[in-house]
């Protein structure tokens, strides 16, 4: 069961990486992906989704997102890579994921 029926994630993008924590990761992604959100994805042009987290509970998401902040850039590429080495776009895995068990 995912917090309030609602998916808790940390996103990950591109080559440039945004580390962010929001209530409804599709919406969001979809936002991102069409340049309707201001900020760091419209500014840098980050349209994929290369890795993604999915917390049960609100604060472990925010907590997530506190620690990889303070990453350094190659230790995300590594998480990035463990998970995702193609760097594909996992935009359509996790529309399927939330469609079938959310």
């Amino acid at each position: 069961r995912l917090h309030n029926g609602k998916t808790n994630c940390d996103l990950y993008s591109c080559r440039r990486h945004l580390v962010h924590w929001c209530d409804d990761l599709i919406q969001r992604i979809w936002q991102h992906q069409n340049d309707l959100a201001e900020g760091f994805t419209k500014k840098y042009g980050v349209h994929l989704l290369v890795y993604y987290e999915l917390h049960v509970q609100m604060l472990a998401a925010i907590q997530r997102e506190k620690q990889l902040k303070k990453w350094n850039r190659q230790w995300k590429i590594n998480l990035i890579e463990k998970m995702n080495p193609a760097w594909k776009d996992l935009w359509e895995e996790l529309v399927s994921y939330v469609t079938i068990y959310c």
